[in-house]
């Protein structure tokens, strides 16, 4: 690998109209705006490095304007200096004292953390030529338990275990056919959200989930929390589409509206649907809440599953070792990048608990298409599915693509979020005069209507 030095970074707040057509509303996020905070690593090499956070409107430039703090600790730094020990590169990123105070491991200043720590995953990967997914396969269980930092999560997880559980998956003789599986892009099946958005018409809501099924889709995720007489009418539809055969699975989504109380009377009155599991019944933060929801539902064959607002490695510790869940659902961006998502793949290897990321945001498929390839050839092992939306990928110079129900896997160097320069410019917030469409009158129901 050639050296290569990081000379600057810059940020750009990108925001989709996505609460034009309500693509993404659920009983919580009512008109949500797909947006992308994004670190642009500058080197002085013909390679550099994109990373992202995922947000839904206002508040993306106060992301942007963290990750210009987190930016400032790696400029001057060589990219092998950073990548030769990960795990302390890492716990340097966290140990800012004055930013830990507004943010340890949490909230914005974690999300930026995010988009820094995949911007060098990216920038590492275009300069191997190789996409993450296929770095992090090919490493020893050494140095993949050298990616992270064990503080906090030691008794969850040791390193040494997490060395054994991987020589372990390693030793199977299953791996060279798993990796053969992700050339061939059968690594990762996918399942829909793209129907299910709340905010959807009955009609519309039947001819998505038709034409997703005919695509070989084969597990349907809907969003409920609205009324509950409403939600019976739409889980109806879904199953009349869909039916009742075990090989059509049913999930649904309640975005953290409900009390635990709630959640746990809603779903019985639902259980008659056969849902695979619930997803975010209540507050991401309640351990103990998961938990009972947990106990009271399993009588009814309905799982629970969580993750994609849990900020770091030790609130999915807690999740793991306390038996709260049935679904373990990491975030590319919520988190603090591939390392942290790392850490959680181990734990839920060692506590038996399948990993479905979360993807239902614009670039999420494009980051998780390789956490989860990740965790089949390397981790668990075992195929699971990860959510596909389909929306907005075509700003991507890489999309996600799914052909056959699967995922295809991405071969492309990097980490496959660089956007476009001409969606960048098109869509950055608030933009520029006669280029970007924030400054267009197309943008002025969302501008005066929210009050950005």
């Amino acid at each position: 690998m050639p050296e290569i030095t990081i000379t600057g970074w810059s940020t750009r707040d990108v925001r989709f109209p996505t609460s034009l057509d309500k693509t993404g509303s659920d009983a919580m996020n009512a008109a949500g705006d797909y947006s992308s905070a994004y670190c642009i690593l500058e080197t002085d090499s013909e390679f550099s490095g994109h990373g992202m956070t995922f947000t839904i409107g206002r508040g993306n430039d106060i992301v942007c304007a963290a990750i210009n703090h987190l930016g400032d600790r790696i400029k001057g730094r060589t990219l092998s200096s950073l990548v030769e020990h990960w795990g302390e590169t890492w716990r340097y990123l966290v140990n800012d004292s004055q930013l830990r105070w507004i943010g340890p491991e949490k909230g914005v200043i974690h999300l930026a953390l995010g988009a820094v720590v995949n911007a060098i995953w990216d920038l590492w990967a275009k300069a191997l030529g190789k996409p993450v997914w296929r770095i992090v396969a090919e490493m020893t269980p050494e140095q993949f338990v050298d990616c992270i930092d064990f503080r906090y999560i030691t008794d969850a997880i040791t390193p040494d275990e997490a060395v054994a559980l991987l020589k372990k998956t390693a030793a199977d003789g299953k791996k060279e056919e798993r990796m053969k599986d992700a050339l061939d892009s059968r690594a990762v099946p996918a399942y829909t959200t793209s129907a299910g958005w709340l905010g959807y018409g009955e009609d519309k809501m039947r001819g998505l989930l038709q034409e997703t099924l005919s695509k070989g889709y084969r597990h349907f995720k809907l969003k409920v929390g609205g009324s509950l007489e409403q939600d019976r009418k739409r889980l109806a539809i879904a199953r009349d589409v869909i039916g009742y055969d075990k090989g059509n699975v049913l999930m649904v989504d309640a975005n953290q509206v409900w009390s635990v109380p709630e959640a746990i009377e809603y779903m019985k009155n639902l259980a008659d649907f056969k849902p695979w599991f619930i997803e975010e019944p209540t507050s991401p933060d309640d351990i103990l809440g998961h938990k009972a929801v947990r106990d009271a539902l399993r009588p009814h064959g309905i799982g629970v599953a969580t993750g994609e607002m849990c900020q770091n490695r030790v609130v999915f510790k807690q999740l793991l070792m306390s038996g709260a869940i049935d679904v373990c659902q990491i975030d590319a961006c919520r988190m603090g990048g591939v390392n942290e998502v790392l850490a959680v793949l181990l734990m839920a290897k060692k506590y038996g608990v399948p990993i479905v990321p979360h993807s239902g945001g614009v670039g999420l498929p494009e980051y998780t298409q390789h956490l989860s390839t990740i965790d089949y050839v390397v981790v668990s092992g075992a195929r699971s599915v990860l959510e596909y939306v389909d929306h907005l990928h075509e700003h991507f110079l890489h999309p996600s693509v799914i052909r056959d129900g699967y995922y295809q896997t991405p071969m492309e160097a990097g980490y496959s979020v660089e956007m476009k320069p001409e969606s960048m410019d098109r869509f950055e917030y608030p933009g520029k005069e006669g280029v970007s469409w924030w400054k267009t009158d197309e943008a002025k129901p969302i501008l005066e209507g929210e009050k950005y």
